[in-house]
């Protein structure tokens, strides 16, 4: 019995990951070519995420140009003005600035699945693929003549591409992003994702190398599913004149941006009623 784990990570790795598994398992394929198309079906159903994702991201940057304007225009004022209207830009170009984040979260619960599933997967031990001997196990190919804390005495390939792949990816995407200003959160969010791959090396240097050879492909085939997109999909003038069409009738309020005002509307009420009182 294969402990899946609690809430959707469970759901997800009982009835998502080990179905898929298991289908795949009835051709007698190699258990690494199991693994890669697991990734390259699970990348698939994802796609429309993906894309969705990629083309709020592709507003974003467009929009950059006059988020920056206003950031220059607001940089001595009350956060909350800047904050409001910013907002108010993004109501009339009708730009969600969480649209790129939104799929990124709800593709979480399937790597954290596959976090569970592998390293406990009875079917992977003792099958090789490649260099590695068994699956279930780390792939050393390297033994080192000293132990590092934290890290071990091995290194294992695939761990080493897995990180190398994460932040070659992380840094494709940080210059797909667009970012505006250079407030101390978005500089130590920066250095978080670039301290990721170095976590995740050490981190799973003794884990299956099953596991870490499925995230390798996975972020292998989200790195061409992106750059097929911006080469091929999405156009940015036509998102621009989009953008400008938008605003000539007046903006599209979503769901969120209409919290957000709400929230700085209250937020400015709140903070003249204090200073009333103070008087």
């Amino acid at each position: 019995m294969i402990p899946f784990g609690w809430g959707i990570f469970g759901w997800i790795g009982k009835y998502v990951v080990s179905p898929l598994f298991n289908f795949l398992d009835g051709y007698s394929l190699n258990y690494g070519l199991i693994i890669l198309l697991m990734a390259a079906l699970i990348k698939l159903v994802l796609s429309p995420l993906t894309f969705t994702s990629y083309k709020s991201m592709a507003k974003m940057r467009v929009l950059k140009p006059e988020i920056d304007e206003l950031n220059e225009k607001f940089k001595d004022a009350d956060p909350a003005k800047k904050q409001q209207e910013t907002m108010a830009l993004y109501q009339k170009a009708g730009v969600n600035p969480l649209g790129g984040c939104i799929p990124q979260l709800l593709s979480l619960p399937i790597l954290i699945a596959m976090f569970r599933f592998f390293p406990v997967s009875i079917e992977l031990r003792q099958q090789g693929f490649l260099w590695a001997d068994d699956l279930s196990s780390y792939d050393s190919i390297l033994s080192l003549p000293f132990e590092i804390p934290f890290y071990g005495a091995h290194v294992s390939l695939f761990t080493l591409l897995m990180a190398i792949s994460t932040f070659l990816y992380t840094k494709f995407n940080n210059s797909m992003t667009p970012t505006s200003g250079n407030s101390m959160m978005q500089q130590q969010m920066m250095i978080i994702q670039y301290l990721m791959p170095f976590m995740l090396l050490v981190w799973f240097n003794n884990y299956s190398s099953g596991l870490s050879y499925y995230y390798f492909i996975s972020n292998v085939l989200t790195f061409g599913q992106q750059w097929i997109i911006k080469e091929f999909v999405i156009d940015e003038n036509a998102i621009r004149a989009k953008i400008d069409e938008t605003k000539a009738k007046g903006g599209s309020q979503s769901r969120f941006a209409k919290k957000m005002n709400d929230m700085l509307e209250a937020n400015k009420e709140a903070g003249n009623r204090r200073a009333r009182r103070s008087k």
